[in-house]
């Protein structure tokens, strides 16, 4: 709890990110954004046990990171942080199915082992993805794009302000902790009844805090609209082709698997 305010803090860093002037920081943001959502679409329509056609989209994230400068590690640290979760979605596979599909040499490995796998892959392919938008766009920008492409105002403002009070509850929960660990000398963990009192002062000051900052919005003339760090443009050429570039590409890799063709080749060449 006490590094929770230093955590969300380190995910703002994106933001800080989304600042910088490479080619793919000056794209349109609505670009990046449906090229995002095709690739999401393209990886999570394959099936479970797919595991080598899905390695052709890892160019995607790859050339973002690379040609945006995006901080590798940076990303590859909060992958890890979330990737427990992929991991509970699909870590009772190997006992429910256990057919063998494949043998390398004196091993076998069960469907289960080859879904899981496979989970864990889209995983760390769809969040890099997603990851590597917000620091090339800006969380207000990516809710921008949605709101021209036509997403309701309503969701786009609410996941907006979900966004920015969840820095305001991470800085509450510091406060409330240091205070906490302040006045408590014995050392001892927050028990269930301690964590019940500091969960409802907690959500007490929180909403407290966000009222006032609302108010302060209003005051200064905020009307439902967050503006993005970039306008939008209209009719640029590099949007178009950097567009219809990954799309034609996406549709390579999803319906004519250049990596099982080019290991049937390998593999026939060998022999």
């Amino acid at each position: 709890m006490r590094n929770l305010s230093g955590n969300l803090l380190d995910i703002s860093y994106l933001d800080t990110l989304a600042a910088g002037d490479s080619p793919l920081h000056r794209l349109d943001p609505r670009a990046k954004l449906i090229v995002t959502i095709a690739f999401i679409i393209a990886v999570v329509s394959f099936d479970r046990y797919t595991i080598s056609a899905l390695m052709p989209f890892g160019l995607y994230p790859v050339v973002l990171i690379s040609a945006g400068r995006i901080p590798a590690m940076y990303l590859l640290k909060k992958i890890f942080l979330v990737a427990p979760f992929a991991v509970m979605v699909g870590i009772f596979n190997p006992l429910i199915d256990t057919t063998v599909l494949y043998h390398i040499g004196p091993w076998g490995f069960s469907g289960g082992w080859v879904s899981l796998v496979s989970i864990l892959l889209r995983f760390c392919l769809t969040v890099a993805a997603a990851l590597a938008l917000l620091a090339l766009t800006g969380f207000n920008a990516v809710c921008e794009s949605l709101l021209t492409l036509g997403m309701p105002r309503p969701f786009v403002v609410q996941l907006s302000f979900f966004y920015r009070y969840m820095f305001v509850l991470g800085e509450e929960a510091g406060r409330v902790a240091r205070a906490r660990s302040l006045r408590s000398f014995d050392g001892r963990a927050m028990g269930l009844t301690e964590f019940g009192s500091f969960s409802g002062h907690l959500l007490l000051r929180t909403l407290d805090r966000a009222e006032r900052i609302y108010r302060a919005m209003c005051c200064r003339g905020f009307d439902g609209h967050v503006p993005a760090l970039r306008r939008m443009r209209k009719g640029v050429y590099t949007d178009v082709f950097f567009v219809l570039g990954w799309l034609v590409l996406f549709f390579i890799f999803r319906y004519y698997d250049p990596a099982g063709k080019l290991g049937a080749f390998m593999t026939g060449v060998w022999r």
